[in-house]
């Protein structure tokens, strides 16, 4: 699956269903830079049992408020719509699918 790029008004459809993983990003955090390319690893990986979606806080702020973002980068896990599991900065691979599996 394709990672999905999420807008204030897209952001609620695309966490509807199943498990997703949000990416609170911005194009000036060198950390965000640094877990992008871990993202699509991911997204290669196991990207058939969860949706990863990105949201940049700079253009979205209502969603970014809504969630309390206060660093980023920073992943929430849903499920279902709903907040499962929520962490921030930097994380290699081996540790995000663990984040996700043991949330899921």
């Amino acid at each position: 699956m394709a990672i999905v790029h999420a807008t204030d008004q897209t952001f609620e459809k695309e966490i509807l269903e199943g498990v997703v993983l949000v990416d609170f990003w911005a194009a000036w955090c060198g950390p965000c830079k640094m877990i992008a390319p871990v993202l699509e690893e991911v997204d290669a990986e196991i990207g058939h049992d969860v949706k990863i979606v990105k949201v940049d806080v700079d253009e979205n702020q209502v969603t970014a408020a809504q969630y309390e973002i206060m660093s980023i980068p920073s992943l929430l896990l849903f499920i279902d719509g709903e907040v499962k599991a929520k962490t921030a900065g930097f994380m290699p691979k081996e540790l995000l699918i663990e984040f996700i599996s043991d949330n899921k």
